[in-house]
């Protein structure tokens, strides 16, 4: 309860800074409704704008306060927020099911499947994909594997300080035909277990599959169709793959479970950095040590936003969604993600702070780097629909 109160004071000090710049900026009055009627004299009500804004789940409470936030300084725009896994909301809304005026999948290889899918079927761009109006990241989030420290220093050879974790390594202990004793562990752990979501349903799963390839091909952009289909990187995926109990739908779910079981549930965990940072204190103390490790190159979750270009938004609405980007993507409220665990997208906000509890100083101790591998770049929606399917064939569970 403590930490909401310090959340939502922080939120105050924000607004307030948000009010005072936009004031500046409209000439000192209130941000004028679009749709409003200047007809009807200087009593009448501007009309209210409703926008929905279709979001990755992993953004919720960022969102939640940032919105109302937004709210106070925007009255006559209405947003409604809808939570939906990334890969759901695309399909969705490739397939007329869902309609938003905004959408802010969890990464830019979700953005790029549903623009190559919407052109195909409508013949038209769903968004831009280049200049001001296209997808720009709201807040970063690297994908990690978290590792109870017992076990992590087996697979790293107990290495100071610790070099990255490889799928390399991860596919050696895996296949490893006595489990962790086959690798210097203790007897008593038993095979080696990996976690991490479905591929074709969570896109967590999906950036693990990706990360994958472009560590067996060593390359950082540029996958290929081809390269997808080449049967000794399919057995690299299958053998890694055979360490995973189950293909959960959720990070978030999978995160927690993690803590609450244990090594039982599984010793390597793929999964988002800011849910990492949101549960290693929980863990630490239940079942060991739980730290954070970096692959060798990262993928980043840039949790890109657009307004879309679909016969449904209105000009009024993407007026107002655009208002919202700018508000969302501002220096006092991008500085409040640090907060939930994630790390601000506009550069002009400081990673670092003089604030010894926040999440981000907590972490460190448990493995938390600010500083990054390289990362890789998104691949193209051909690659990632063959990729989705390879695993559909070589991996899924029958």
């Amino acid at each position: 309860m403590r930490s909401k109160l310090v959340v939502v004071l922080g939120f105050l000090i924000s607004v307030s800074a948000i009010v005072y710049a936009v004031s500046r900026r409209d000439g000192g009055r209130p941000a004028a409704a679009t749709g409003a009627d200047p007809g009807h004299g200087s009593g009448a009500r501007p009309a209210v704008v409703e926008v929905t804004l279709m979001h990755s789940t992993e953004q919720k409470e960022w969102l939640e306060a940032a919105v109302a936030a937004f709210q106070r300084v925007e009255p006559t725009i209405r947003v409604t927020l809808i939570g939906k896994g990334s890969l759901e909301s695309a399909s969705a809304i490739r397939d007329g099911a869902d309609r938003p005026v905004l959408w802010s999948p969890a990464d830019s290889m979700i953005s790029n499947l549903l623009a190559a899918d919407w052109k195909t079927k409508n013949q038209a761009e769903l968004f831009p994909t280049q200049g001001d109006r296209a997808p720009q990241p709201l807040v970063l989030s690297p994908l990690v594997f978290t590792v109870w420290e017992e076990r992590a220093k087996v697979l790293l050879g107990d290495a100071s300080p610790s070099p990255p974790l490889t799928w390399r390594a991860i596919r050696k202990a895996i296949t490893s035909a006595t489990g962790w004793a086959g690798i210097g562990g203790k007897p008593a752990w038993g095979f080696v277990t990996l976690g991490h979501t479905d591929p074709t349903k969570a896109n967590s799963g999906l950036q693990a599959l990706a990360l994958m390839a472009y560590e067996y091909f060593h390359v950082t952009s540029g996958l290929t169709v081809e390269q997808m289909l080449d049967p000794k990187f399919q057995d690299f995926v299958k053998d890694i793959e055979r360490g995973v109990p189950s293909f959960e739908s959720s990070s978030g779910t999978f995160m927690t479970d993690m803590v609450r079981f244990g090594p039982s549930r599984c010793d390597i965990a793929v999964v988002y950095e800011n849910l990492a940072v949101a549960q290693l204190d929980n863990a630490q103390g239940r079942w060991g040590n739980l730290h954070i490790y970096y692959p060798p190159v990262t993928i980043w979750s840039d949790h890109p936003i657009v307004v879309l270009d679909a016969p449904w938004v209105s000009p009024d609405q993407a007026r107002a969604g655009t208002r919202l980007i700018e508000f969302l993507r501002s220096a006092p409220i991008q500085a409040t993600a640090l907060r939930f665990g994630f790390r601000p997208a506009n550069t002009s906000v400081p990673m670092t702070s003089s604030d010894p509890t926040g999440p981000f100083a907590r972490a460190m101790k448990y493995g938390l780097s600010l500083e990054l591998a390289s990362a890789v770049q998104p691949p193209d929606a051909s690659v990632i629909r063959t990729l989705m399917m390879m695993w559909s064939r070589v991996a899924r569970p029958q």
